[in-house]
């Protein structure tokens, strides 16, 4: 079911920077990365937008934000819906990995509109992140607490560590 909801082109950028890794990146522009970000509805409910200030950049890492998955979480509010792109670093048995994760955030506290109007809104926002790997919805935080669960959508159990932390 499409709801007609449109995504901001700012929204388009902000992924394909997350999208594409630059391997001559400076220093400074390295810090920028966008390592999380949550993405809302207008107040109209006719476009996706950016959640102002729901971000964690590289640059907080080791600073403002020891661990970021946990710091992740708790950007989330706890009684209305989200999308988020989580830039998802992780080990397994055989390599390093970068990964970005698509995760709607839908908690059993929020109103039912908003669940109604986020769900018929996802192929909208999934459509333009072409090249997304994991998707991942999520119902309450006993869902995301814990990082197994990321780990296992990462790649099940062949994952041995997700954002320098064993699991």
């Amino acid at each position: 079911m499409a709801s007609g909801v449109k995504v901001t082109d700012e929204v388009i950028a902000v992924f394909n920077d997350m999208k594409v890794r630059k391997a001559q990146a400076n220093e400074d522009e390295k810090r920028k990365r966008k390592k999380a970000i949550l993405f809302c509805m207008s107040k109209d409910l006719k476009n996706i937008v950016l959640d102002d200030g729901k971000e964690i950049l590289l640059g907080d890492l080791g600073t403002t934000v020891q661990d970021p998955y946990q710091h992740f979480v708790k950007m989330l509010p706890p009684d209305d819906c989200r999308y988020a792109l989580y830039d998802a670093t992780y080990e397994t048995k055989e390599t390093k990995k970068e990964d970005l994760v698509f995760i709607f955030w839908a908690p059993d506290s929020a109103p039912l509109k908003s669940k109604m109007i986020y769900a018929s809104s996802k192929d909208a926002i999934k459509r333009k992140f072409e090249g997304i790997k994991h998707e991942w919805q999520v119902n309450g935080l006993e869902d995301l607490k814990d990082r197994h669960t990321l780990a296992e959508k990462l790649g099940g159990s062949s994952v041995i560590s997700l954002e320098g932390s064993p699991i």
